[in-house]
């Protein structure tokens, strides 16, 4: 029975992963019912994400340094999303949305979780330039400057294809309304920038 019921969750996750907009149209039309496994597999792709990444920050600085980075950035990354998420659902709910809270919760962790595989698929890239410029011939100031400048590429690439995932997905949800969440993504974008900056996850390079 549980190996059934493990089995149809990993086959839900994988279709939250290819199809964002299906799997969340389907639980707002209570057409299917996730169970808690499809949720902790969505919550852990995007927590898996973040840890695997956050481990190449402090590459160059040991392994406590990368257990701390690894922890730091999925703490605020859950945060950055966390906090303004009850927000989304009220103001959307005064604006005459009908989506549930629950419909609202699982379009954040569909998104998250893409965005932690995208991070994962990013681990090289961020790995290779912090394994690779320390041990250039060039200064450490601008070492540092470019392992800084390509970690934020990444970020801004996957905060950006989030977005884009989290907006199919409301607007699948709900067709009818014309706007699209912009301030709420805005918001997650400021409010992690400030937790990456209070973390020390992307310090300044000083000479």
């Amino acid at each position: 029975m549980l190996r059934n019921e493990l089995r149809a969750s990993v086959a839900h996750v994988g279709l939250a992963l290819r199809e964002p907009e299906e799997f969340a149209l389907a639980w707002q039309r209570q057409e299917k019912r996730y169970g808690l496994w499809v949720w902790a597999g969505l919550a852990g792709a995007a927590i898996l994400g973040t840890l695997t990444y956050g481990m190449t920050l402090g590459l160059s600085a040991g392994a406590a340094a990368m257990f701390a980075k690894a922890l730091l950035l999925t703490i605020a990354a859950g945060l950055a999303w966390a906090i303004p998420l009850p927000a989304l659902y009220i103001l959307h709910s005064f604006g005459g949305s009908r989506l549930r809270a629950s419909t609202t919760l699982l379009a954040a962790l569909v998104t998250t979780s893409w965005g932690g595989l995208a991070l994962i698929a990013s681990v090289p890239i961020g790995g290779f330039f912090s394994v690779a410029m320390p041990s250039l011939p060039i200064k450490p100031i601008a070492a540092a400057w470019v392992v800084l400048g390509v970690n934020l590429l990444v970020f801004a690439g996957v905060g950006v294809s989030m977005s884009d995932i989290f907006c199919r997905v409301v607007a699948k949800l709900e067709p009818e309304r014309e706007s699209q969440p912009t301030w709420f993504l805005l918001l997650v974008g400021l409010i992690g920038a400030q937790l990456y900056y209070v973390f020390g996850l992307f310090p300044l390079p000083v000479a």
